[in-house]
């Protein structure tokens, strides 16, 4: 049940639609994998591949349910994220003993939350909410899919490493899907925004991510400023070498975390949300796909045109005189073919 009342006031967001707070790249392939017809079958069939009832087996033997007897108060968070996030159901969630900060949204049919303890021993009680909130978003939007497309590329992309063009197909695939997996990062650090309402709290997560607990010895100002240093880079070296650091992570970097869950915190969308202008999950079907797409394609865009990175500079140079030329190729034709008819 997800009728309890949260800690404290904050907006409540009947029947949200997770495209509500998805990152532009990311809501787009999340509608376009919804509009395909028999796309339900499909992820079921991709998810038994990976057999839930065994993984959630395996949390329940070996690590910590949470409940009114057990991690009490992170039972009280997931409760009322779902609560906030008007969820159909409260998930389940793990404590595991694991001194790495992480955790994660597993499953499809029933997805559970697994929390590690170096996670809640890092982070403060508003900074966990933030986390669980996060944690929910990834339900709510789905994204276990990508984790299971993932590992089933990832044994297919071994499969097929002796055929000489094979395995390159797989790995460009598999890039397409981390960056894919990164923008849902992203989205789901939104969700976590709205379940907690304290931006602070959210910055401070990265933060304590990217160098632990003794926050006197940080200052978001700093590490906001760190953020645009490292995104203006040095040369277009450098922006390379970050296009290339980037390609094996599954998240984006903390510093980018930070400046963009700032960014977005501090918009006009957040604001209308958290007043009640946001789309309900009962127009989904409705959502269009081109759309997304060009959403998407605008998104990428304004942050070409945010950044100060050279190398994308250069990128985006190229790409527009690409275009230009493209335009103009298309012109002379056109005119070509326009002339026999004038004349005639």
């Amino acid at each position: 049940m997800t009728e309890n009342t949260p800690d404290r006031v904050r907006a409540r967001f009947p029947g949200i639609s997770s495209r509500a707070y998805e990152h532009p790249a990311d809501r787009s392939a999340l509608v376009a994998l919804r509009s395909l017809s028999g796309f339900d079958v499909v992820l079921r069939k991709l998810s038994g591949l990976v057999n839930e009832r065994s993984l959630r087996l395996m949390f329940l033997g070996g690590t910590v349910r949470v409940g009114e007897d057990q991690f009490r108060n992170l039972y009280d968070m997931v409760r009322d994220a779902s609560y906030v996030l008007d969820m159909p159901e409260v998930p389940e969630l793990y404590v595991r003993q694991d001194p790495t900060p992480n955790a994660m949204a597993l499953g499809s049919d029933h997805p559970f939350i697994v929390v590690n303890t170096g996670l809640i021993d890092l982070l403060d009680e508003e900074e966990l909410r933030f986390v669980v909130g996060h944690e929910v978003g990834h339900i709510l939007s789905g994204h276990a899919v990508y984790q299971t497309m993932m590992q089933i590329l990832l044994q297919l992309g071994s499969r097929l490493a002796w055929l000489p063009l094979g395995n390159i197909g797989i790995a460009a695939i598999i890039i397409g899907l981390r960056e894919w997996f990164r923008k849902a990062e992203l989205s789901s650090d939104r969700a976590g925004l709205l379940v907690g309402q304290d931006l602070d709290a959210a910055k401070r997560v990265n933060m304590k991510l990217a160098g632990g607990t003794r926050l006197s010895e940080m200052s978001s100002e700093a590490f906001l400023q760190q953020a645009r240093e490292y995104d203006a880079a040095g040369d277009v070296r450098d922006g390379l070498l970050k296009f290339l650091n980037l390609l094996g992570q599954s998240h984006p970097y903390a510093v980018i975390r930070f400046a963009e869950i700032d960014r977005w915190g501090k918009s006009a969308e957040y604001e209308r949300i958290l007043a009640g202008d946001y789309p309900r999950r009962d127009g989904d079907g409705d959502a269009s796909v081109s759309d997304e797409i060009k959403n998407a394609a605008r998104s990428y865009r304004e942050s070409w045109e945010r950044t100060a990175d050279p190398f994308v500079g250069k990128v985006r140079d190229m790409a527009d005189a690409a275009a230009g030329a493209a335009g103009g190729l298309f012109d002379r034709f056109t005119r070509r073919d326009d002339g026999p008819t004038d004349r005639n």
